[in-house]
């Protein structure tokens, strides 16, 4: 790599690229996931805003997690063109850029998450009174506090992070700016920073998640009484998505972020990151359209309505 344009506080990345034996390989594999999640939550929004059957509060919220999604995944095409140009290097202000984005969309994430089992819990338990507690207003008050928490949690933590003196090696064993990082290369001590750090993830994840265990417990319990087996089925695939998605992405952000540094490794840690930064996104359309009659019916409708308007102009021409 060229260090000749490099500054004093640049950071270098080390990177997801290993070896020239497997990064040829890894940089194909990584192309198709980041271009297939933005083919998935991009048509998963198309569908959910074109489609009048799916503007129901439950897709509405989907929208959402599917755009945080797509934002996810922003910081791949920084990686891939490094990559080629074999360059590394990160600015000060970009990785400051980059640690409080990725910092906000996790903190959205999960409270988004978290009232979208809200919305699980009224739909089932509570269906008479379904449109007046998940209302548009209260929906977009959802998505209004699931994006304050995460720019809150966002703000707190990085000017603290970026604020610290980088005293060791500005080399980021890692492939993107994040706190544990990014805090291997402070020489100062970390550990109020690190209680900071530890009381914000039980807020933004634990209560959440217990958020997300209540609901469902009330959820199972429901579905366990209902006297239709149809009704019975409808529910267990759709609650059984959701709990998918939300296992994946919190027992992931669990161990990165509250588990001690002690038992870390920055191979973990990588392979971790890369899964519920890169693959998480992909995987959450497929999950939520793959397990859902309503999301492959509307896929079908709108297919149906191209192939149409294909041959009327077929037939025009």
């Amino acid at each position: 790599m060229d260090r000749s344009n490099m500054t004093s506080t640049d950071f270098t990345f080390l990177g997801l690229f290993g070896s020239e034996e497997t990064s040829g390989l890894l940089f194909t594999i990584i192309s198709i996931i980041f271009l297939s999640t933005l083919t998935a939550n991009g048509i998963m929004i198309l569908l959910i805003h074109t489609d009048p059957r799916l503007h129901t509060p439950m897709y509405f919220l989907l929208s959402h997690l599917s755009f945080i999604d797509m934002m996810y995944i922003s910081i791949v095409p920084k990686m891939l063109v490094d990559h080629v140009r074999g360059q590394r290097a990160i600015s000060f202000v970009g990785c400051t850029a980059q640690h409080f984005l990725y910092l906000t969309l996790v903190g959205a994430e999960f409270f988004l998450l978290g009232l979208m089992a809200y919305d699980r819990y009224v739909a089932i338990c509570n269906p008479l009174r379904y449109p007046v507690l998940l209302s548009r207003r209260v929906c977009w008050m959802i998505i209004a506090g699931s994006w304050f928490g995460g720019s809150l949690y966002g703000f707190l933590l990085t000017p603290i992070t970026i604020s610290f003196p980088f005293c060791r090696s500005r080399e980021i064993n890692h492939f993107f700016c994040e706190a544990p990082a990014v805090l291997k290369l402070v020489c100062a001590d970390t550990a109020l920073y690190e209680t900071v750090m530890y009381a914000c993830c039980v807020l933004m994840l634990l209560i959440p998640f217990s958020v997300v265990i209540a609901s469902y417990a009330r959820i199972l319990t429901t579905v366990y009484r209902m006297s239709s087996v149809e009704g019975r089925k409808k529910a267990f695939a759709t609650c059984s998505s959701h709990m998918m998605v939300v296992t994946l992405f919190y027992e992931a952000a669990m161990y990165t972020y509250m588990l001690p540094r002690s038992y870390h490794t920055p191979a973990q840690d990588k392979v971790l990151s890369a899964f519920y930064t890169i693959l998480t996104p992909l995987l959450n359309p497929l999950i939520y359209s793959l397990r859902n009659k309503d999301v492959m019916g509307a896929l079908q409708r709108a297919l149906g309505r191209i192939k149409g308007s294909q041959s009327v102009a077929g037939g025009n021409f």
